[in-house]
């Protein structure tokens, strides 16, 4: 399967203006937002685009309503103070500034993790089997109801921040320590024993896919912004598996209202029991409308497998925000 994204349409720097290239924030991905964002900086100040960090949403509105920029490279990661969950979206489309990444709705639907499943499992998009844990729910019960192994996570958070891996009962404890102290949901999900990939959107287009191999157990936070030794395999698949998890992601994409760039994690099972839902195939797991854009990152590693480089994936994504370039 050939995938290709559309040549530039936008030829000089000057037609965007100044760019505010958002980052940073006070979200529990503050540090990856920072890195991210740094490089997209680098990288369009590098084609002559007049970019400007800002850090935070409050800096972004002073700025906005000073009159300081036209357009906005959202590279804020995570909610409550991260860009998001739409709060973000909603501030910017109330001030008509233009903005990459998805709107309102495909905002903060997608960073509810629990929301984005009831969503796919209305459509019949495969998904993990899962729980959602209020504040003070059995988590033991819940997972006695599912049947280890499963996980534990933050209905809204990203970046493995606040993941568990309970594999015996024995390591609910420091899930249910972390519950305690959580004021949010949390989501409990059958584990897909399988391989994991990940697949990049742009538009209407679907990326290779990237088959991640990291080199311990599971692929968390070390192994996704530290550790040298994690595998990306790109494409992940070949033939007819390779076009069927790209298709299952844009439809996953679509489904949750989702638009402009992004990513959408997906886990393929290998293994048979008789509690899991699905026995076999794609199973998805979340969607990201804000991907990183680190050295570890993986949208800018699948468009390099179609001849797309750092500097031009950031132009094509600012240009999103211009209406020459909307409707392609």
């Amino acid at each position: 399967m050939t995938a290709s994204i559309p040549a530039p349409r936008i030829h000089h720097a000057a037609a965007f203006g100044r760019v505010a290239v958002l980052m940073g924030g006070t979200s529990a991905e503050r540090e990856v937002s920072l890195e991210s964002g740094r490089n997209v900086l680098d990288a369009l100040r590098a084609r002559g685009v007049d970019a400007h960090a800002v850090d935070g949403i409050p800096a972004l509105i002073d700025a906005l309503r000073a009159g300081r920029f036209d357009r906005v490279f959202n590279i804020l990661h995570g909610n409550k103070g991260g860009g998001e969950d739409g709060v973000l979206q909603g501030a910017l489309e109330a001030l008509g500034v233009p903005y990459t990444g998805s709107g309102v709705l495909g905002s903060a639907l997608s960073m509810d993790k629990i929301r984005t499943k009831q969503v796919w499992a209305s459509e019949g998009l495969p998904t993990p089997k899962f729980v959602r844990l209020r504040h003070g729910d059995d988590m033991r019960a819940a997972a006695r109801a599912l049947g280890l192994p499963v996980f534990v996570k933050p209905s809204c958070e990203g970046s493995s921040v606040g993941v568990f891996r309970i594999l015996v009962d024995g390591d609910l404890a420091a899930a249910e320590a972390f519950a305690a102290g959580y004021a949010g949901e949390l989501l409990m999900e059958q584990m897909v024993v399988g391989d994991e990939f990940t697949v990049g959107i742009f538009g209407d287009l679907a990326l290779p896919s990237i088959r991640i191999v990291p080199a311990g157990e599971w692929y968390d936070y070390h192994a996704k912004y530290i550790a040298d030794d994690t595998q990306y395999l790109c494409p992940g698949l070949d033939g007819d598996d390779e076009i069927a998890v790209r298709d299952l992601a844009l439809r996953a994409f679509r489904a949750a209202g989702c638009g402009s760039w992004g990513r959408v994690d997906v886990m393929r099972d290998r293994r048979s029991g008789e509690h899991l839902e699905i026995q076999s195939g794609f199973q998805l797991i979340e969607i990201n409308t804000a991907p990183g854009m680190t050295s570890h990152s993986l949208v800018p590693k699948a468009a390099r497998q179609i001849g797309i480089d750092f500097e031009t994936l950031c132009w094509l994504i600012l240009e999103t925000t211009m209406p020459e370039a909307a409707e392609r």
